[in-house]
């Protein structure tokens, strides 16, 4: 790794000079009182006599007195000779009538003394140093939300956190699974440690990389990997720390960020969740108009293209709703390379566990590859938390290592949700609940290409689930043909079959299979073209974001069909939803033997594991008339969930 020259280490990282201290308000109080009670010393120290008034009319009697200064309060003059070695005298006037009747009884009188130069100042100073004291006290949160009593004439400035070369101690080393991406980013690190030999063909650094990906991937421990690679100073940013209140603050803060990653160039700033600040222009703002979040975007894009690369500054930004952002952010000469960041395959996801699993003492048996394979789906944030799940689940039966049932039962507690022993079931639901959960295993088991079944439980778990079938794929798959879609289907509706084959009546139970299995019909037809009598045609746009099209859609479809055809939608989605259904009774029907007796050890025993499942697998008659066997088929078309 290349070490960062002396001289950016001893003294240009933002550290200010001594003499560049702005003073602070205590200081600049003391240094008035001082100069006030300075100037009454003096003032007192002049040799001039204080005499009662008394004696005043004494010396006036006498015809002492000279060089006489009368004002309203006091008397100034000269005293010949002088009195004692002082020349100068003042006194108080006293009221002339009580004067005479004070002299005529030989009493010695002077007049009350008033109050001196600093008293005088004190007394219109204190009352507002008490009201600012008070204010400071009440809005004391908000002073330190902008940095002090100072934060409030730096709220421009940028709250980026910066990260010194020392700071940072990621690199490459600790980010795992997601070796596509780093690829691409060490090109970056590369141009930042010898831009001059790497450029030497004309080549120019790329001025902004957004990292894509759904959360928890680890776009933020990337960036940073990138910085710590580098060896550079690191600026690190939220989006919406850029929106305030105050309207121009965002633009500001902009313009000082850029101006501080330029003085410390080479560096990098991160700016993290960048659709808060890079949303697109106009459709969310029905009025018209500039408002702060705009301002804020048009400075972003000015920085763009006013810093030169060349430099050695980059703009890294992350963000999982790329959708949304603004196509002039993304246009080429601004964010010139867009990396994806995405869910790790299981390769991947073994890398992410052996990287987590350094910090546990685990046994033989936890084999990150076999703990892979059970977390299809999991991003490097949740494998992470399944570590250190597993982890307590071992601390928590007081054992010396963390064995491979620690990592199911930690897999268990984060796909169901927690075990809830004291929800009691009475003997008829439990009994129900145990036929629903085996029908969802046997026709898993006995349909081709279905996930292998892992567990079956009838103990309720999180919110509403009274028990649960997890299934395991077997390789990883990013595509389904129809045949494995209404498979899918069939294994949904399993649990719903079985009870239609054992009661011959419907629970509540299956109201999430049946929503799920809606889904699936309706995208069959309306976005796969799966439908002969409907055609090739997508009827519904792509719904949910880019990087999660399983999620609910964000706003409301425009449909683009007639009523014909959409009462046509409706009759093809039944009628696949009621072939499959009738499919799966059938099977049932035909292996009914097989479904009571698996359905009463589930009773006895509340879970079967996957052994036990096997051995009923063996004696399962297939829709085809044979038996099934161990090893499942695999269809060659690899599949992802619709």
């Amino acid at each position: 790794m290349a070490t960062a020259s002396s001289d950016r280490k001893s003294g240009s990282h933002g550290q200010k000079p001594q003499d560049q201290q702005p003073f602070k308000l205590w200081q600049v109080l003391a240094i008035l009182l001082g100069f006030l009670f300075v100037q009454s010393l003096l003032i007192e120290g002049q040799g001039v006599r204080e005499i009662p008034y008394s004696q005043f009319e004494q010396l006036l009697d006498e015809g002492r007195l000279q060089d006489l200064e009368v004002g309203e309060e006091r008397i100034r003059g000269r005293i010949v000779p002088p009195l004692e070695g002082d020349e100068r005298f003042t006194t108080r006037r006293v009221d002339p009538a009580l004067a005479e009747e004070l002299m005529a009884r030989g009493v010695e009188f002077r007049a009350a003394p008033g109050p001196s130069i600093l008293a005088s100042v004190l007394s219109w100073l204190l009352p507002i140093l008490v009201f600012f004291g008070i204010w400071l006290l009440l809005f004391r949160g908000i002073l330190q939300r902008q940095g002090g009593v100072g934060g409030l004439m730096s709220i421009g400035r940028s709250k980026a956190k910066v990260y010194m070369e020392t700071d940072i101690k990621v690199s490459f080393d600790d980010v795992a699974g997601v070796d596509e991406a780093k690829a691409e980013l060490q090109e970056i690190v590369n141009f930042l440690k010898d831009p001059v030999s790497y450029g030497r063909l004309g080549a120019r650094l790329p001025k902004g990389i957004l990292l894509v990906g759904p959360p928890g991937t680890g776009k933020t421990l990337l960036a940073r990997a990138v910085a710590g690679e580098a060896q550079v100073p690191f600026f690190s940013i939220n989006g919406s720390e850029f929106v305030e209140m105050f309207v121009g603050v965002g633009a500001a803060r902009v313009r000082d960020l850029f101006e501080q990653a330029s003085k410390h160039a080479p560096a990098i700033i991160f700016i993290d969740e960048l659709d808060a600040l890079g949303r697109a222009r106009g459709s969310f703002n029905p009025g018209g108009g500039h408002d702060e979040q705009e301002q804020t975007l048009n400075q972003l894009l000015s920085e763009l293209d006013g810093f030169d690369s060349r430099e050695g500054l980059v703009l890294l930004a992350a963000t999982n709703r790329p959708e949304i952002l603004d196509p002039a952010l993304l246009r080429a000469g601004r964010f010139d390379r867009q990396v994806l960041v995405d869910r790790p395959d299981k390769a991947g996801r073994a890398q992410i566990l052996r990287v987590h699993m350094r910090k546990i003492i685990y046994s033989e048996d936890a084999n990150p590859e076999v703990i892979a394979s059970l977390t299809t789906g999991f991003t490097g944030a949740d494998l992470a938390n399944l570590v250190n799940e597993a982890a307590l689940l071992a601390t928590r039966r007081n054992a010396d290592v963390v064995e491979l049932e620690d990592f199911t039962g930690a897999i268990e507690r984060i796909v169901a949700g927690l075990e809830k022993k004291n929800r009691l079931l009475n003997p008829f639901e439990r009994k129900v609940v145990a036929y629903h959960e085996m029908g969802h295993a046997l026709i898993a088991l006995a349909l081709p290409g279905s996930d292998k079944v892992h567990k079956v439980s009838i103990i309720p778990r999180g919110i509403g689930a009274l028990g649960y079938t997890i299934q395991r794929p077997t390789d990883e798959r990013y595509l389904m043909t129809r045949e494995e879609l209404e498979n899918k289907i069939a294994v949904l509706l399993g649990g719903r079959a079985a009870e239609h084959v054992v009661f011959d009546h419907f629970s509540t139970g299956a109201a999430d299979d049946l929503a799920k299995v809606t889904d699936i019909a309706r995208s069959m037809v309306t976005r796969y073209g799966m439908d002969r009598e409907l055609g090739h045609v997508a009827y519904d746009r792509e719904r949910g974001s880019f990087l999660a099209p399983n999620s609910p859609p964000g706003g409301i479809l425009e449909r683009s069909y007639s009523e014909a055809t959409a009462q046509q939608i409706d009759i093809a989605v039944r009628r696949i939803i009621d072939k499959v259904f009738a499919r799966a009774v059938a099977i049932l029907e035909q292996n009914r033997d097989v479904l009571e007796r698996s359905a009463q050890l589930l009773l006895d025993v509340e879970t079967l594991d996957e052994e036990t499942l096997e051995k009923f697998a063996k004696e399962l008659v297939r829709p085809d008339g044979g038996q099934v066997s161990l090893e499942h088929e695999t269809s060659e078309v690899p599949s992802t969930a619709s």
